[in-house]
């Protein structure tokens, strides 16, 4: 409880610096004082200077005290009581600020863990026995998307893994981490984990499939080329990779945020608000174009894509005009792309195309669920 009060603490005092900064930039752009080629890096003079100045310091000195004291009073205060909420809260905060959090070495930033059953687990094999884990040679690793955890793979009561263990015997493993870090970051420490996992599974590894629901599928994609840098083994033991709504080349939402935040830079007095858009995580600003043309899928592993629209599909009617879910396009969601070297690849049998769904909508949609079966059987 005392590091969630902690960290809250601090991300206040960044907001009161930032709002500050902000201030003081549109400032000095009506005074006629704007910054280097018309950037945000300008500041007052003078009295307006020492007053700015003044609101920084005080803020950091009130947060400093503040952090100092409820670290003193981390035994009295004890652990949190926890909840989906407080886990999806924290989440999003990552997705939003997860680079900053963990630059900033703030209590609130997640680090990557495999977890079975809601539990962490241990990096050494031998403490696994604490854990209610029942290992099967079927291994399926669910990795979530941007701003989500490992707990809202459930919706309105459906579970994919857990349909999946009860029909078919897989064991469920989910990927928890901090989406706003960037995918390569991310994938690398992905790949790692997976390496221990492989190594300290108890069971022999019969079947190995990885599940990604958007950002997550390009997570498994940067853990495969970061696996395949430094020849890790739990590669050759991977079957399938299934990607859910995954955004191969970008999603528009994105690219549109970054077409504002150029658009901002263009005036003196607008440049101030660039920082805004600099909120945006890594991990987001990731999203604008996708891995790229340097990250193929791997030979020898099956790949199959869903993507989904908000329209009805028509028989015969081409795909590529479609909207999508909301977030990601058909094509992209397929791993098109008008340059065959971009392109993914993934064979028309492989694919699925949902309709009248949104994003979200692919966690529980039961058209999703039986081709996922059919293809994990």
């Amino acid at each position: 409880m005392a590091d969630d009060l902690r960290g809250v603490a601090r991300l206040l005092v960044r907001g009161v610096t930032a709002t500050t900064d902000l201030a003081e930039g549109v400032h000095a752009g009506i005074l006629g004082r704007p910054g280097p080629a018309g950037g945000s890096g300008a500041s007052t003079r003078g009295i307006p200077r020492i007053a700015y100045q003044g609101v920084r310091m005080t803020a950091n000195l009130v947060g400093g005290a503040l952090d100092a004291s409820l670290a003193r009073l981390t035994p009295w205060l004890g652990p949190s009581a926890g909840s989906s909420r407080r886990d999806a809260l924290v989440a999003v905060l990552n997705g939003v600020l997860g680079d900053h959090l963990a630059a900033s070495a703030n209590p609130l930033a997640l680090e990557a863990r495999l977890r079975v059953g809601g539990r962490a687990l241990p990096l050494r094999g031998e403490d696994w026995p604490s854990l209610p884990l029942a290992p099967t040679p079927r291994l399926l690793v669910q990795v979530h998307g941007l701003c989500m955890n490992h707990l809202q793979w459930r919706r309105q009561g459906h579970d994919h893994g857990e349909r999946l263990a009860a029909e078919l015997g897989y064991t469920p493993v989910h990927l928890h981490y901090n989406s706003g870090l960037s995918i390569e970051s991310n994938g690398r420490t992905f790949a790692t984990l997976l390496q221990q996992l492989i190594q300290d599974w108890p069971v022999p590894v019969e079947r190995f499939a990885i599940l990604g629901h958007s950002m997550g599928g390009l997570v498994a994609r940067a853990a495969i080329a970061s696996a395949l840098q430094e020849r890790q083994q739990w590669l050759e033991r991977l079957d399938q990779l299934v990607f859910l709504g995954t955004p191969h080349h970008g999603a528009p939402l994105e690219r549109a945020g970054h077409v504002l935040q150029s658009v901002l830079g263009l005036t003196p007095w607008t440049a101030p608000f660039m920082r805004l858009g600099e909120v945006r995580s890594a991990g987001i600003q990731d999203l604008r174009h996708g891995l790229g043309e340097d990250l193929p899928l791997p030979p020898g592993v099956r790949a199959y894509a869903v993507a989904a629209s908000l329209q009805g599909v028509r028989a015969g009617h081409d795909h590529r005009r479609l909207r999508g879910d909301g977030l990601v396009p058909v094509r992209s969601a397929f791993g098109d792309h008008r340059d065959p070297l971009r392109a993914l690849g993934i064979p028309e049998a492989h694919r699925l195309l949902v309709e009248r769904t949104g994003h979200l909508d692919l966690l529980n949609s039961h058209a999703v669920y039986a081709t996922l079966r059919h293809w994990l059987a």
